[in-house]
């Protein structure tokens, strides 16, 4: 059977050996609901709240009831981005956001703009990143919520969060990051960070899909979305997903302890792969950040060939790249992330997300460099574009 090489990881990781062995272990444990009074419940609530210390140190939460666990990052961000708006409509109907954010954070806004909420959607430089001025500029006196990512999903781009923050804080704003490609990939602290709600997934740091968190800041007003039980703080209904949320406990432990090493092994990974990527091919753009980036992600848009070819083809030869965020897959439109960058739709289209993880090795990044050329020779050869552009007779 062949090896496949997954390059692929901002859609999906496997778990880690000891994240698996933890929910096999709880599972033959057969562990009671965490709500019921008993003392079978009792010892589950314990288990549940050390899971959620865990994941609470990881963003450096001051207490762990700061932490909702949520079914992962998109019921993160609609928790924050919908309770927000509902629990001070009172205060305004305004809203700021980024025109790069994840579909998670733009379908919520179109879903409030249904209901009369006002947003207005920033643009980015030609880098992908958001002027904290324009945020400055941006609110008014009916502005109840800011929306900034983070990282973004497609480029690995950071954004400058802890100046946004200030400006919020200034402002009496609440404050929400997508930060659910970056948790448990880089240092992610909220204090540092400034921010008044965090939303992120368990799978970004090797832990199970399903599973996420939404950290709100002790004070922060948001409704639950889901009506029912006391569960979370009564900030979400609903019996937990125990094993899951014992396999993201144990994940985050891992990622806390391991961080250094593990940006500093990515990063080493990422230079590779930019720093020979020229001996392989030619006419391609960067679009991810050369300094204000993950460590794990690089956006390459090859010219005069279509992504998804290159996909396709890297796939037959057992390598599993990207053209976008898993959750856009099956949109024929062109990202709208990269539009925003200033790219056109045929270098947009063109675009491949490449997502390393601690599983890869040097070796992985050769033999990705080296399939790569010849699928971009192959489709070079037989495209009417790249004739016509560059001058060559073939």
């Amino acid at each position: 059977m062949m090896k496949l090489i997954n390059f692929d990881h901002i859609s999906a990781n496997s778990l880690l050996p000891e994240v698996k062995e933890s929910m096999i272990e709880a599972v033959r444990k057969d562990y009671h609901n965490p709500s019921s009074q008993h003392r079978a419940g009792e010892q589950a609530a314990e288990i549940l709240e050390s899971a959620r210390v865990s994941v609470a140190e990881l963003v450096n939460a001051a207490m762990p009831k700061e932490i909702v666990f949520t079914s992962g990052g998109t019921e993160a961000v609609n928790h924050a981005v919908k309770g927000v708006a509902l629990a001070n409509v009172a205060r305004g109907n305004h809203i700021v956001t980024s025109n790069i954010e994840h579909n998670a954070v733009i379908r919520s806004l179109r879903r409030l703009k249904s209901a009369g909420f006002k947003v207005t959607s920033l643009s980015v430089d030609s880098t992908g990143r958001v002027n904290p001025a324009d945020v400055a500029d941006a609110i008014t006196d009916q502005t109840i919520l800011v929306s900034i990512m983070h990282s973004n999903n497609e480029t690995g781009t950071l954004q400058p969060i802890e100046e946004i923050s200030k400006i919020t804080r200034g402002k009496k704003v609440i404050f929400h990051s997508d930060a659910v490609d970056s948790v448990g990939i880089m240092p992610v602290d909220v204090q540092e960070l400034g921010v008044d709600l965090l939303s992120f997934g368990s799978n970004t740091f090797y832990g199970p899909t399903g599973v996420g968190g939404l950290y709100v800041r002790r004070g922060t007003r948001v409704f639950p979305l889901l009506d029912g039980g006391v569960q979370e703080n009564n900030k979400r209904a609903g019996a937990e997903n125990l094993i899951g949320i014992i396999g993201m406990g144990k994940a985050a432990q891992i990622a806390a302890r391991d961080m250094d090493t593990r940006v500093a092994y990515l990063q080493k990974l990422k230079d590779k792969l930019l720093t020979e990527l020229p001996d392989y091919i030619d006419e391609y753009i960067i679009n991810t950040h050369p300094r204000y980036s993950l460590p794990n992600l690089v956006s390459l848009s090859v010219k005069h060939i279509e992504g998804e070819s290159v996909l396709l083809m890297l796939d037959d030869a057992g390598l599993l790249v990207s053209t976008r965020s898993a959750c856009a897959t099956g949109s024929l439109r062109a990202s709208h992330v990269l539009l925003s960058l200033g790219l056109s739709h045929a270098d947009a289209q063109g675009t491949l997300v490449l997502s390393l993880g601690v599983d890869n090795s040097p070796e992985d990044v050769t033999t990705f460099l080296a399939s790569l050329k010849n699928v971009v020779t192959t489709l070079r050869e037989i495209s009417p574009l790249y004739k016509k552009t560059t001058g060559l007779q073939r």
